[in-house]
């Protein structure tokens, strides 16, 4: 199980509340079917102890409805069930959100599911993403994601919304970190970059068997949709979209010894002209041809270029 804390735009939609002072537990709508009311006032003066900021505005007091729906408390088979979080001396910190995930595939599937944690005037204060792996089908499995500690003179959350379910078939799920995949290696998503329009994305590839590892090439790739149903009509260059260094570089064998590592690339623009725009969540990939096929999720938003570029494997400088 992951947990990565992350920063989210500030988009908000429909979430389940906790009053600041107490332990009122209620979903708000936008269509105010369901209010918040609660023993706040400590929050509402800006009192420290209540983790808000002595100085600023407080958030307001009363009635609380944000906007949104509760399809932002269950998406895709996520659940969010309960809050949580010390009430003593009103302190919220860590806030945390019961939920549950239930499978209702064929096979097991490993889950990502990133939350936003709101304020109580609505503002997106921070996120966390956590990793629910090998859910058999028909099965629910209950889990708490907890918010670390906020900047000082930051209100304290009191709700939380599904900002994103990502789920891949378990068999295909990237293995970050512990025992080594039957295959011998790792292919995990790396970090990314963006600049005025342009989108690089690593990925990353080791050898954590006791075998040496040769690939050659590109990795190869299948592109899916939402449903995890692959796309056509999608250009996969070999080489970049735009100057960028390494991409063009010609391939060269690699020969991994256990504990050593490549990488690749995938490059984007999310220009949109005329057409509809491309968005592709999730990417299938195969080291070399007949490597076990791991499935990532890059969120590539093509725009309406059509063109995605992929460099070739290069062996990682030793540290």
């Amino acid at each position: 199980m992951r947990t990565t804390s992350l920063s989210l735009p500030a988009v908000l939609a429909g979430v389940l509340l906790l009053s600041a002072c107490g332990s009122e537990r209620v979903a708000a709508w936008s269509d105010g079917s369901q209010q918040t009311r609660g023993p706040d006032s400590a929050y509402r003066r800006g009192d420290p102890s209540c983790g808000a900021p002595s100085t600023g505005t407080p958030p307001t007091s009363g009635t609380s409805v944000l906007p949104g729906g509760p399809e932002d408390l269950e998406k895709d088979g996520v659940k969010i069930t309960g809050l949580g979080g010390r009430s003593r001396n009103c302190d919220l910190s860590p806030f945390s959100a019961e939920f549950r995930v239930t499978n209702h595939e064929t096979e097991p599937f490993t889950y990502t599911v990133t939350f936003a944690f709101v304020s109580h005037s609505g503002e997106v204060l921070a996120g966390a993403e956590q990793t629910v792996p090998v859910v058999k089908p028909g099965q629910t499995v209950k889990r708490t994601v907890a918010l670390g500690e906020l900047p000082p003179q930051t209100f304290p959350p009191v709700g939380v919304r599904i900002a994103k379910v990502r789920s891949v078939p378990a068999d295909e799920a990237p293995a970050p970190a512990g025992p080594c995949p039957p295959s011998g290696i790792r292919v995990t998503l790396g970090n990314g970059d963006a600049a005025m329009g342009l989108r690089v994305v690593g990925l990353h590839l080791e050898n954590c068997s006791s075998r040496v590892y040769h690939v050659n090439g590109y990795p190869q790739l299948q592109l899916l949709d939402e449903g995890r149903k692959p796309v056509t009509g999608v250009e996969v260059l070999h080489g970049g979209i735009s100057t960028v260094t390494g991409f063009d570089d010609p391939p060269q064998p690699v020969l991994l010894k256990p504990g050593q590592s490549a990488s690749a690339g995938l490059m984007w623009r999310n220009t949109v002209t005329v057409g509809t725009p491309v968005n592709l969540p999730y990417v299938r990939v195969n080291a070399k041809a007949g490597a076990r096929p791991v499935m990532v999720t890059p969120e590539l938003d093509l725009g309406t270029t059509g063109k995605l570029g992929v460099s070739p494997w290069k062996k990682d400088e030793s540290p």
